[in-house]
């Protein structure tokens, strides 16, 4: 088994740590003891907690950026009109990709990022909208062509419910695959959740 390098053993503890703790409650001093490092390698590769945070969701936005670009311009260069269904659809290759770069990779993501929302982490959005801005304006022109009797202001609130319902349905993953094996029956994956999630924020951007 290869040997990971002291920065990788970092981003690592800190991702575990962060998905189920919160970047407020997780200090510096936990993630250096679960990665066995001490807290001056923490500042020699990242300088300080809030760079540390941002490393850690750019691991996973430098895998889902480019297949969202990709999948995006696919919709932009179809010759039909697009509705929000078909706007939000072209999350789920991305988002599974994830998966495929880390262990639980997309409900890690949707947990970090709903964390960052959740916890008022100012800095996370300017550090996304400075160097992935250019997909973030792709996906939000595509929202507004799709509903086009929707004011700015009014894509913005419904998208940020949007955000909340989808960070519960992920946080809550494993109790909600669990009650769908004892209840119904049903084996459900991650995918799964997120094509039976897709039509409810779907119709709830596109409401009247």
């Amino acid at each position: 088994m290869q040997k990971l390098d002291t920065k990788t053993k970092i981003l690592n503890a800190a991702e575990q740590l962060f998905a189920e703790r919160g970047f407020s409650d997780t200090s510096l001093r936990l993630i250096t003891s679960q990665a066995e490092v001490n807290l001056a390698s923490v500042n020699y590769h990242f300088g300080s907690k809030k760079e540390l945070i941002q490393a850690v969701l750019a691991r996973y936005l430098e895998v889902f950026v480019p297949h969202l670009q990709q999948t995006l311009k696919m919709l932009n260069d179809s010759d039909e009109r697009f509705d929000q269904h078909q706007v939000f659809s072209c999350l789920i290759d991305p988002l599974l990709q994830l998966n495929a770069f880390r262990h639980r990779g997309t409900s890690i993501f949707l947990q970090l990022l709903g964390r960052g929302y959740i916890e008022s982490q100012g800095h996370l959005r300017w550090f996304i909208t400075t160097h992935y801005g250019e997909v973030m304006i792709a996906f939000n022109s595509a929202v507004r062509e799709a509903n086009p009797h929707l004011s700015k202001d009014e894509i913005f609130w419904r998208l940020h419910f949007t955000l909340g319902t989808v960070v519960f349905t992920m946080a809550s993953s494993k109790a909600l695959t669990d009650i769908a094996k004892s209840d119904f029956n049903q084996e459900v994956d991650i995918e799964d959740l997120i094509r039976r999630l897709i039509p409810f924020i779907a119709a709830g951007v596109s409401a009247p």
